[in-house]
């Protein structure tokens, strides 16, 4: 393990709006990167990443007031180097449930800024009174992830097939006192 992947790491998220989206899900890196005023990086226009940002862009153009909650890029603090994308799936449920999602870009993988990006979400999830749980969707194939939700003490609640044919495990953290 080198001295990068052992030292904590921390980000902070910027906002990725629906211009921003719609220029990423286009393809349009050098477009995204200037509405979102960060240096984005190719995983940002990867095949995976424009369908992705292009479902994210439409939920929002639906749903304006659920931008906040969306999509942001994850900018690792202190050098400001664009690692990741994370968010929710949306705003919290009536039940008061939070999905997150994160992925880290791959020349970014193994270095902690997975566990930085949950810590962050789950700081905000925490800061809204309504929210209750925090539910994370991990493919079973992803021990990376698996791990890093574990380690943030999520506890595992089910298991669904998912469009690939493998399978999905859901987790949740119900939040202190806040049943």
């Amino acid at each position: 393990m080198n001295n990068e992947s052992s030292t904590t790491k921390s980000v902070r998220f910027v906002e990725l709006g629906e211009k921003t989206l719609r220029a990423l899900a286009e393809g349009d890196l050098a477009g995204g990167s200037a509405e979102a005023g960060v240096a984005l990086d190719e995983y940002f226009v990867s095949e995976r990443s424009r369908h992705i940002f292009g479902y994210r862009a439409d939920q929002i153009a639906k749903d304006p007031s659920a931008a906040p909650w969306i999509a942001r890029a994850a900018v690792s603090e202190p050098d400001g180097t664009v690692v990741g994308d994370a968010g929710f799936h949306g705003p919290p449920s009536e039940a008061g449930v939070l999905e997150i999602g994160y992925t880290v870009a791959p020349r970014y993988r193994r270095r902690g800024y997975a566990r930085a990006m949950v810590k962050a979400l789950l700081a905000r999830a925490t800061a809204e009174p309504d929210v209750r749980t925090v539910r994370a969707t991990i493919r079973s194939d992803n021990t990376a992830s698996l791990a890093t939700v574990e380690g943030a003490g999520f506890t595992r609640v089910s298991e669904k097939a998912n469009e690939s044919g493998g399978s999905d495990i859901v987790f949740e953290l119900e939040l202190a006192g806040r049943r």
